[in-house]
């Protein structure tokens, strides 16, 4: 049966990040795909010059419309923007048998910051709703209110610290890392599972967070496991990272190739 994978999330315009490459994500990986609409953003591959938040009783009434309709197989929840948002979106989901995926969408590639200072606290605080969350070594850091993990040994000090603020998983990515490798690390209870990648000679990234947490998210609504879950979920964005190149989208921080499996016209 194929999931139906609710995404809750900002739009991006110019279809890299946000609830469009989640919808792209999903799809790639054999999910149905569905989206409450957080935030309005104005941005392209060069930076966000405007941020409409949606008013969170709409919001609520957007995820109230799809489960008392469809059978939600898992959640993917990204830019919350406002701490009213975010306990909004946390009383919505009440009761919900699914996974989820809350990925802590802080700030963008531009360095545009798309999560109020003030919204950081409630956003801690709604962390024990999720099966797992994806931050990234910033927003790890912020979360944590630590200096940035330079090594593998900060890697995993910091993903125990974020087990201790209550989800039941987290799968750290390293991406900022210095160095050749671009490992990720899964935390599940006092297990801790490096899952290794090589980094890509590309500026095209953008949206590479939204796109790993809708393919786990999928991946889980299929029924895997946790860690197969996030294999397959890191795999797939590798590899759009990869054929980044067959797009010309944007003159800044271009967009994956969300559908790089598809064969597109010659």
């Amino acid at each position: 049966m194929i999931p139906n994978i609710l995404s809750i999330a900002g739009s991006d315009p110019s279809g890299g990040a946000g609830i469009q490459a989640d919808i792209k994500a999903i799809s790639a990986n054999g999910g149905y795909a569905m989206a409450a609409v957080t935030a309005l953003t104005a941005q392209n591959t060069q930076g966000v010059s405007g941020v409409q938040m949606v008013a969170p009783d709409f919001v609520v009434a957007q995820i109230a419309a799809i489960r008392a309709d469809i059978r939600v197989s898992a959640v993917k929840i990204g830019m919350l923007g406002t701490a009213p948002l975010i306990r909004a979106v946390l009383q919505s989901l009440e009761g919900l048998d699914a996974p989820v995926v809350l990925d802590p969408v802080m700030v963008a590639k531009s360095g545009d910051r798309l999560l109020m200072a003030e919204a950081v606290n409630a956003l801690r605080g709604a962390l024990h709703l999720a099966s797992v969350i994806t931050p990234n070594l910033p927003e790890a850091a912020d979360l944590l209110d630590q200096p940035e993990a330079t090594t593998r040994a900060g890697m995993e000090d910091q993903a125990r610290a974020l087990l201790a603020l209550g989800p039941r998983a987290v799968l750290l990515k390293g991406g900022h890392l210095p160095g050749e490798a671009c490992p990720d690390l899964l935390a599940e209870g006092d297990r801790l599972t490096w899952l290794p990648g090589v980094r890509h000679d590309t500026a095209k990234t953008h949206g590479t967070g939204c796109t790993l947490s809708s393919a786990l998210a999928t991946h889980l609504g299929h029924g895997l496991p946790l860690a197969e879950a996030a294999q397959h979920a890191k795999s797939y964005v590798a590899q759009a990272i990869a054929h980044s190149d067959a797009l010309n989208v944007g003159q800044g921080q271009g967009p994956t190739h969300h559908f790089h499996a598809m064969k597109g016209r010659p």
